[in-house]
């Protein structure tokens, strides 16, 4: 086993990647919020990875004492199995960082702190994801094989059940609005050309931290990574790739739509950040000169449609709050559209 002698500080069966230069200084960046439960299982499949990642940064929105003592114990355990990695800028050679917040960012600003401190550490590559999730042991040397030639690489993932797990990586921009009928096959290239991300996975280099600047934090939750991955497109070719990295371990309800394809179960709380978020898009969509005023506002009545249809389907005992949220949120938007002093994040460099 190698430990700091590889570029990235550590690698439990030899260097990173099956084609073109290993990851230097890949960084996990982990968001966590009240779900210890999912975040122990989350942590039982890192120390199963066979390449140690250099940093993997816990950004903890509860800043528990439980999930301190969690880290602690992970952290021992990281250590006495890959041992220290090459130092950050700090001096510091531990794997583990936690990064505990005085408040619930939500999941945008815990990736926005996770990044930006991965960033400050020196972290090459950032990986990022929920706490719902288990990483597959080879994950990270089937992401590598992809990085010689892409800044921006999107796993494919299982769902709970162990089945595939279908993601909308075409995004219609002038609607705003994944697409629902694009094809799940990767066709004769092996990858699809993607123009968003999901932060359940996402790997993207430095240079597009540093062109973008750090994922925006006033999503709160929900078309943060979306919003992420669209910039990313101005800058690089980002691409989704069939290669499995992730479970998850979360079982929600959903509606069977046929196929790969489900409408999954969600809650008030996301339903007003679906509708009040579209705003902040719209704003980044200004920026770029790809808001189409009209096309957008079919997109958002096809959202709320959307969401209506989720109402019915699969969440049906909460149909009269549901409504509510979905208008509050759809009147919300509003003001972001017309907020004078909105700018969106400043690049890094």
């Amino acid at each position: 086993m190698e430990h700091s002698s590889g570029v990235d500080g550590g690698a439990k069966h030899g260097r990173m990647g099956v084609a073109g230069q290993p990851m230097v200084k890949l960084a996990m960046v982990v968001v966590t919020y009240k779900r210890q439960e999912l975040l122990t299982k989350l942590f039982d499949s890192i120390v199963k990875l066979t390449v140690a990642p250099w940093r993997i940064i816990i950004v903890d929105n509860e800043n528990a004492d439980q999930t301190r003592q969690m880290v602690e114990d992970f952290s021992n355990q990281v250590e006495s199995l890959w041992g220290p990695t090459v130092a950050d800028r700090s001096g510091n050679e531990h794997r583990v960082v936690y990064y505990p917040q005085s408040e619930n960012l939500g999941g945008s600003g815990g990736f926005s702190k996770g990044v930006g401190k991965a960033y400050e550490l020196g972290a090459e590559w950032f990986w990022v994801m929920d706490d719902d999730v288990a990483v597959l042991p080879e994950a990270i040397e089937r992401l590598s094989k992809w990085t010689d030639r892409h800044d921006v690489v999107q796993g494919s993932r299982l769902d709970y059940d162990g089945g595939p797990f279908y993601w909308q990586y075409d995004f219609i921009v002038p609607l705003g609005i994944p697409n629902p009928i694009a094809p799940a096959a990767f066709g004769p290239a092996g990858y699809r050309i993607m123009d968003t991300m999901c932060f359940e996975g996402g790997l993207f280099r430095r240079n597009i931290v540093e062109q973008i600047g750090l994922p925006d934090p006033r999503f709160f939750i929900y078309w943060d990574d979306t919003i992420y991955g669209y910039l990313a497109s101005k800058v690089s070719n980002p691409i989704i790739v069939p290669d499995l990295i992730l479970q998850r371990t979360r079982d929600i309800s959903n509606w069977d739509m046929g196929g790969l394809r489900q409408l999954n179960s969600t809650s008030d709380m996301n339903r007003y950040h679906i509708m009040r978020n579209r705003g902040y898009m719209a704003r980044y969509f200004m920026v770029h000169g790809d808001f189409r005023p009209l096309l957008f506002a079919m997109g958002t009545m096809a959202t709320a449609a959307k969401e209506v249809i989720r109402l019915l389907a699969v969440d049906r005992e909460h149909v009269r709050t549901g409504l509510v949220q979905i208008a509050k949120g759809w009147w919300d938007s509003r003001a972001i559209l017309h907020d004078r002093h909105w700018k969106p994040m400043p690049p890094l460099v």
